[in-house]
């Protein structure tokens, strides 16, 4: 077990299982079978990448360095909520970028009853620590206990 301490974003508690990309996610590339086509475990779409593709990120702690691709990213991650598709939590080792903050920034103030807890700068420690599969609880102050 090991712990790490980052910046909240969008606050909240949970625990979940670890699902980890070592590269960026591309937000459209990995939601789009999930906000087109109606996949409810929002597999992930991007060949590119080659930690998730194919693997269910739906209710998983998403463990990712940073987020990459268009200027669409935020409001993927907004739409994945509005349809309940999304991550159990974000958890970024660098810090967010400004679109995938915008996103979970509004889906945790427009939507009444979703969740998705984002904590940043867990630092390349964490990515490197954290494996598929671990157990992931997040606190209200950021920190991230990893078992």
């Amino acid at each position: 077990m090991k712990t790490f301490k980052g910046r909240v974003i969008t606050p909240g508690t949970v625990t979940a299982t670890a699902l980890v990309s070592h590269g960026g996610l591309n937000t459209l590339a990995s939601f789009q079978k999930a906000l087109q086509f109606g996949d409810k475990m929002a597999t992930c779409g991007d060949q590119n990448n080659p930690d998730l593709y194919g693997k269910q990120m739906c209710g998983k702690a998403l463990c990712l360095p940073q987020t990459i691709g268009s200027t669409t990213g935020g409001l993927v991650l907004y739409c994945a909520c509005a349809m309940k598709r999304q991550p159990a939590c974000l958890l970024f080792s660098n810090p967010i970028d400004s679109l995938a903050l915008a996103g979970a920034v509004l889906a945790d103030v427009w939507l009444d009853d979703v969740s998705m807890p984002v904590v940043d700068s867990l630092g390349e420690e964490f990515l490197n620590y954290v494996q598929d599969g671990m157990q992931i609880t997040i606190k209200e102050d950021g920190e991230v206990i990893v078992e």
